[in-house]
């Protein structure tokens, strides 16, 4: 295969968990840009359409499913629903989250067990229905979004001079941290039906609302001196979903900067 034709997406089918935040909105672009069949999902199904509307006036083939993950009965209608209307899956990127418990960790264990319960068990639940539909085709990619939030501690020196609260939960670093040591888990397991299973774990997104001074400080962090941007992980997410990576699995691939290498 000519190594351009590799990175295609064309003839795949895509699921896209989440789509209307701040990362889910570039992997959106980059599956469908790839061509391939995306379909996005989350609670916020108006959210979702909006984004999908915007792809097809692009002339891309983008659609807004409903899924609630902390619903084990919306996991599976999703699964259900996909199979209906495409009868395979070949590329599942696991993006949602919810960000509960994120001030400290005086919080009730209930607040805790939310949080791992969309973030951790209904990421194992909805990776084992499409990875069962993967094992039938002997093939699929299965990409975790993470963060190198799981890769590290808290940086106190990026919020020096500015009044953002760090904000030092240890349940975002802990699930971030796991879900690394799942992709290898779930990679092992599914390795022998043609199944990949990677991790990418970006760094942090400039955005409009944080300080100067915050951006200037992490930035120094950085081996190329800035924030990411709303296309830096673009390029990984085809990669990873695409037969151009095809001999590469359990991975994590920090995408921050070189944050993580300092």
């Amino acid at each position: 295969m000519d190594v351009l034709a590799s990175f295609s997406l064309k003839g795949k089918v895509a699921l896209l968990t989440g789509g209307a935040g701040k990362y889910g909105r570039q992997i959106v672009a980059a599956l469908a840009e790839a061509g391939a069949e995306t379909y996005i999902a989350s609670r916020n199904l108006e959210a979702l359409e909006k984004v999908a509307a915007e792809e097809r006036a692009r002339g891309y083939n983008v659609t807004a499913l409903q899924l609630d993950l902390e619903d084990e009965k919306s996991i599976f209608a999703l699964h259900e629903e996909l199979m209906r209307r495409c009868g395979r899956i070949d590329v599942l990127v696991n993006n949602a989250v919810i960000r509960s418990a994120m001030n400290g960790w005086d919080y009730p264990l209930a607040e805790f067990d939310r949080s791992l319960h969309i973030n951790a068990s209904a990421l194992f639940t909805i990776t084992r229905l499409f990875a069962g539909e993967m094992k039938k085709q002997q093939s699929g990619s299965i990409i975790n979004i993470g963060s190198m939030m799981g890769m590290v501690g808290i940086e106190m020196a990026n919020y020096a001079g500015t009044d953002m609260n760090p904000n030092p939960s240890p349940i975002y670093f802990y699930e971030k941290g796991g879900m690394i040591n799942f992709t290898r888990w779930a990679a092992s397991i599914l390795g022998p039906y043609n199944i990949r299973v990677n991790c990418v774990s970006p760094g942090g997104l400039q955005e409009a609302t944080q300080p100067e001074q915050f951006v200037k400080n992490y930035s120094a962090r950085t081996q190329l001196g800035r924030m990411a941007n709303d296309t830096d992980l673009k390029g990984i997410i085809v990669f990873l979903a695409s037969d151009a990576s095809v001999y590469l699995t359990g991975t994590n691939i920090p995408v921050d900067g070189g944050y993580t290498a300092k």
